[in-house]
Order: C-alpha cells, then sequence, then structure tokens
C-alpha cells in the first residue's frame, strides 16, 4: 500500500495532475471507460445486487457519466480564481482566492451503488488536480473486479490507483498518509478512518445514512404519496443510503396510505416481486439475515416474504411497530418500511427531533405551511418536498449528511470544490507606500486609524 500511494504522490509531486487539459482526459477516458464498457458493468451489478438492467444503468452508469460531463463543462470555470473586496486598511491592493489542489485523495466507496459512489467523489478529486487512490467495496466483488481491470487501462495509472481487498487492505491503506479521505458507508467504519486520519491531521469528509425519516399528514395526495415512497424505499431493494427508513404518517389517514403503498407494490412488481425483472436482491447472507430479524419488531402488512437461496426479501410493510425494537434503532437498508402513526405533524417533528439527525428527511403535505413547519423544526442532510431521493440528482445541490449522517457535501462544483485549498492572496501594489501604515505611531495617525478602521 506505501508503494500505491508513494507513486501517485510523486506523480501529483511533478505537477502531472494540475494542468486542466490532463484533469480534462481523465474525465473523459472514465466516461469511455463506463460508455463503452456497459454491459459488462452491468452484469457485474446484477451479479452482486440482482440489479435490473435498466435500474443499474440509471443509478450507476447515467447518472455518473451525467456528472462527469457536468464537470468537463466547467472545468475551467470551476477552476478559476475568484477576486474578493480588499478593505481599505490594505490597500493599494487586490485580493483573490486560488483553487488549488489537496494531493493525494483516497476514496473508500461501499457495495450497495459501487461505481457511482466510488467514481462521481473520484472524478471530483480529479477535476480538482488531485492523484487518487481508489477503494471498491469486496462486498461487491464482481463490479470490483471489473473496476480493477479497467480503471488503469482508461485512467492515468501513475496517478490513479486502484486497490481491490478486504478489512485487511483498508487498515493498511488507512495507515498511510493522505490528503483528504473521502469515506461512504455505515457510522461505526466512519468512527475508524476518522480515527486513522487524525493521525496525519488529513481532512475527512464522511457519508455515512441513518435512519431517514418519511412525515405524511392528513393533506397529502396519498396515492402519489405512497407510489413515490414506495419506488424511493424499493430501488436497488431499499439498500440505499438515503431510502425512505420510516414512515410517521397522521393516524386519520395512516390505513388509506398503506393500502396505497400496497397497491404501489403490486402496480411495480406484480403479484409476486420475486418472478419480478425489476427488483433486486440483497448483496449477502449476511445481511439477508440481518434484515430477516429485523422483522420482528412490528407485524407484516405487505410482504414479508423470503427467500435466503436466492436472498429474495419481498418489499415489506411493517404495522403495529415497536418503537424500542432494533427496527426502530439500526439503520434498516433493506427493503422493510414500518410505518407508525402519529396524531400530528407536531407529533412526527417531535418524534423526529428525539432522534440523530438523518441523511435525508422527505415530508408529503399539501400545506405549505406544514411543510415549512416541518422544514424550520428538523435538521436533515438533505430533503425532498412531496417525493424521494431526487434531492440528490441535482448537481446543484451539495449532497452530505450532519452529525451522525456525516459531514462535508458533493457533487456538481461542491464536488470540486471539496478535495481543493482556496488559497487567499493579496497582491500589493509598489506605486503607493504610505508612511502612514508605519511607526513611529503619531497622535495624528491614531486619529486617522480610528477614523478609517
Amino acid at each position: 500500500m506505501s508503494t500505491v500511494v508513494d507513486t501517485v504522490r510523486a506523480t501529483f509531486d511533478s505537477g502531472r495532475t494540475r494542468p486542466l487539459e490532463w484533469r480534462r482526459n481523465q474525465l473523459e477516458q472514465m466516461i469511455a471507460m463506463l460508455e463503452e464498457n456497459e454491459q459488462r458493468f452491468l452484469e457485474a451489478l446484477h451479479a452482486d445486487l440482482g440489479k435490473p438492467a435498466i435500474e443499474g444503468f440509471i443509478t450507476d452508469i447515467a447518472f455518473v457519466t451525467g456528472e462527469i460531463r457536468s464537470m468537463v463543462k466547467h472545468l475551467r470555470a470551476w477552476n478559476r480564481p475568484e477576486r474578493v473586496g480588499t478593505p481599505l486598511v490594505a490597500l493599494p491592493a487586490r485580493s483573490r482566492l486560488v483553487p488549488e489542489p489537496l494531493g493525494v485523495v483516497l476514496v473508500i466507496a461501499p457495495w450497495n451503488y459501487p461505481v457511482q459512489l466510488l467514481l462521481v467523489p473520484a472524478a471530483g478529486a480529479i477535476a480538482a488536480g488531485n492523484a487518487v487512490v481508489m477503494k471498491p467495496s469486496e462486498v461487491s466483488s464482481a463490479t470490483s473486479r471489473v473496476l480493477a481491470e479497467l480503471v488503469p487501462k482508461y485512467l492515468d495509472p501513475s496517478a490513479v490507483a486502484l486497490v481491490e481487498g478486504g478489512v485487511p487492505e483498508t487498515t493498511e491503506l488507512l495507515a498511510q498518509r493522505f490528503d483528504h479521505i473521502f469515506y461512504t458507508g455505515n457510522g461505526t467504519v466512519g468512527r475508524i478512518v476518522m480515527a486513522a486520519a487524525a493521525k496525519h491531521l488529513t481532512p475527512v469528509t464522511l457519508e455515512l445514512g441513518g435512519k431517514s425519516p418519511v412525515i405524511v399528514d392528513a393533506s397529502a395526495n396519498l396515492r402519489v404519496a405512497a407510489r413515490r415512497v414506495a419506488w424511493g424505499k424499493w430501488v436497488n431493494a431499499g439498500q440505499t443510503c438515503i431510502a425512505p427508513d420510516y414512515v410517521l404518517v397522521e393516524q386519520s389517514v395512516a390505513g388509506a396510505f398503506v393500502d396505497e403503498v400496497a397497491k404501489a407494490v403490486t402496480d411495480f412488481y406484480g403479484a409476486d416481486p420475486q418472478a419480478s425483472d425489476s427488483y433486486g436482491r440483497i448483496v449477502s447472507p449476511r445481511h439477508f439475515d440481518r434484515l430477516v430479524s429485523l422483522m420482528s419488531g412490528g407485524a407484516v402488512a405487505v410482504g414479508g416474504k423470503s427467500d435466503a437461496l436466492s436472498r429474495y426479501i419481498a418489499p415489506t410493510v411493517l404495522v403495529d411497530v415497536d418503537r424500542d425494537s432494533t427496527l426502530m434503532s439500526e439503520e434498516i437498508f433493506g427493503p422493510l418500511l414500518p410505518v407508525l402513526p402519529v396524531p400530528s405533524v407536531r407529533d412526527a417533528v417531535s418524534f423526529v427531533r428525539s432522534r440523530p439527525h438523518p441523511l435525508a428527511l422527505y415530508v408529503f403535505s399539501e400545506n405549505k405551511r406544514v411543510v415549512h413547519e416541518v422544514l424550520e423544526q428538523t435538521t436533515a442532510g438533505g430533503v425532498t418536498v412531496n417525493g424521494t431521493i431526487l434531492h440528490i440528482t441535482n448537481p446543484n445541490l451539495p449532497f452530505g449528511g450532519i452529525g451522525e449522517s456525516g459531514m462535508g457535501g458533493y457533487h456538481g462544483k461542491s464536488g470540486v470544490r471539496l478535495f481543493q485549498h482556496l488559497k487567499p492572496v493579496l497582491t500589493r501594489s509598489t506605486r503607493m507606500d504610505p508612511s502612514l501604515a508605519y511607526p513611529p505611531y503619531t497622535e495624528r495617525k491614531a486619529k486617522i486609524f480610528r477614523k478609517v478602521l
């Protein structure tokens, strides 16, 4: 691992990664890698997660190429120095912020969107002028193998490296010195990453997750709300960091909401979702067993079927939920949706506020006052109103968590700035050099200072 890091650091120190043309070429090569090998990636995603081809294309191919194309389009503008004002005391002078790369960036990706969550932050680091070491998840092993084969063929191997492996390899990587570490995953490992980074005073970005709530009030369009919650929950079989984790619905419409969710499941996946080619699978037997055990936290209202051999768990809605159960204390990260009736939106807000800040929050209401109340009184990494997940698709909105759900944000310009230092530069003119600025400090000078400062 030290050889890998030393190699890319030597490349960075040589200045190779700084020219915009090098960055543009690497980004365009990343797009070519995805487009020319699309079928291989889709097959690997299906092997790892049972991802339907169109779902894999949308989330792990088109999403990534779209993000990178935006970086290519704005590469020069996003890396241009920015003029800022200069105070009177420093005149005659001009001031600017000069974006410069940090150095060598480590990107550690999870298994649930193994292409998107590796390449998007890596592309941002490259667009910012850094060298990069990428570590895909060993859990999504088929996708990891494809990436390990293709990355050195398409990208500059002296500046962009990919390392495969499990916990021992990741531990050894974290022992090296980096200039920024970007980790996507769970809070337990996030703490390990942060502790390792602290030894080198390395800044970190942590994209973690948590229990992202949905609040549905009585004025909501229940049919639309149910369909959008169902889509957001069961894309990738619920294995999405910003998937709706649980629903708090006003009790007067709770039964009707569950009925509409049941209809949406049938509309999306048919009477038997296991036979649907639009529904994925759980990534591993360990995660399958964990999810099956979570079902004991509530009564099954929809779904509930599972098959260990194929790692299939049906889209499942749970009611009569035990609020003290593991189901309600741990991030579900699977196709189980607890629905909890609440007396009012105020009670829903209190419930959300009593728990760690989530990575995402969703509110469904036709009442603007209710939406305003929820937005004012809750804190989350990001919010979609009358929808789920889609705030992540806007590159103009930084994506990231807060508190237990993470730190730092990326996508679009934010995903480039994240891996840069905005170096403040003040340049003074030598045409004027007023003696007022120098000792001795006379009473006359003091009066002038007090007037102008």
